[in-house]
Parts: C-alpha cells; sequence; structure tokens
C-alpha cells in the first residue's frame, strides 16, 4: 500500500465522519481511529509479520474540534492545570468498560463522589475483567475515555477533584 493510498483512506475517512476504518491487502493492513474528545486520530500500518526488524510507521494529525461539555478536553498523559485534579490512569492495556454489562448502570457518573477504594470502571486485558479503584477521594470530574475504547498503558481514564 503507498503513502498516496493511505492519504486517500485518511480523507475518506474524514469526509464521511467515519470512526473507524481498517483495509487489509495482503500482509499490509492500515487502520484509522477517529478518537473523540480530543484524542489524535491515529493511523498504524502493520508490516507483514516476517519484517520484524522495523517498527511499522505510524502517523497522527491534529487534535479534531469537538468537545463534549461533560469530558475534560485534555490529551493522553496530559497533566491537568489545577493541583487538586488528579488523574487516574490505566495501569494495564485493554479495553475501557465503565460498567458491568451494557445494562448496567455506570459504576461512577460525573460530579459523583468517590472513597478510596470505590470502583471506578473495568479494563477488559486478554478476556479477564480488571476493576480499576479509586486511590483518592474526590469527585469525578470528567471521564477521559469513551465506553468500549482501548487503552494504553498509563492512560488517564478520569479526572478527579480531590476534597
Amino acid at each position: 500500500m503507498t503513502v498516496d493510498e493511505i492519504r486517500e483512506l485518511i480523507a475518506l475517512a474524514t469526509e464521511t465522519g467515519v470512526a473507524e476504518l481498517e483495509v487489509q491487502r495482503g500482509d499490509n493492513r492500515v487502520r484509522i481511529r477517529r478518537a473523540s474528545f480530543a484524542a489524535p486520530q491515529e493511523i498504524v500500518v502493520a508490516a507483514p509479520s516476517y519484517a520484524a526488524a522495523s517498527a511499522p510507521p505510524s502517523f497522527a494529525t491534529a487534535p479534531s474540534a469537538g468537545h463534549s461539555a461533560m469530558e475534560a478536553p485534555m490529551e493522553k498523559g496530559e497533566k491537568p492545570h489545577d493541583p487538586t485534579l488528579v488523574l487516574v490512569k490505566s495501569p494495564i492495556v485493554g479495553t475501557f468498560y465503565e460498567a458491568a454489562s451494557p445494562e448496567a448502570s455506570p459504576f461512577v457518573r460525573i460530579g459523583e463522589r468517590v472513597q478510596p477504594g470505590k470502583v471506578l470502571c473495568i479494563i477488559e486485558s486478554m478476556k479477564l475483567m480488571n476493576e480499576i479503584e479509586s486511590e483518592t477521594s474526590g469527585i469525578i470530574e470528567s471521564r477521559l475515555v469513551m465506553n468500549g475504547q482501548p487503552v494504553e498503558y498509563g492512560e488517564a481514564l478520569f479526572a478527579v477533584r480531590t476534597v
């Protein structure tokens, strides 16, 4: 797959507003994922498995302009400007879930008071459900990832205002 073909796919995803697009041709695979709430678009080009000598290139574009009133427009790993704001970060790589099941209500809501040990969310990793608990007492200021979104180690999940 050429760089021009990848640029065309990026333009297509941007024009149509598609959240995620994945194209595979032979051993080459391109995934374009448009994350919301100020996260940059992520484009990963996977090289064939036998070409493991070099890392696959990745491209990023400018963050999107749309922000939700409920979620703070923070970048991944960005430090909060307010010293009373603590970021709860993912201790593992996996998939973020705000509730125990699709029908259940979220573990926490924006504006809710939490104490140490309160379950905030679940990160599914390798078919194991890992409960992420609050380590501080405070009020949930914002949720920084969407339900069902993949998260990385150290990625900010919630902003908690300490009290």
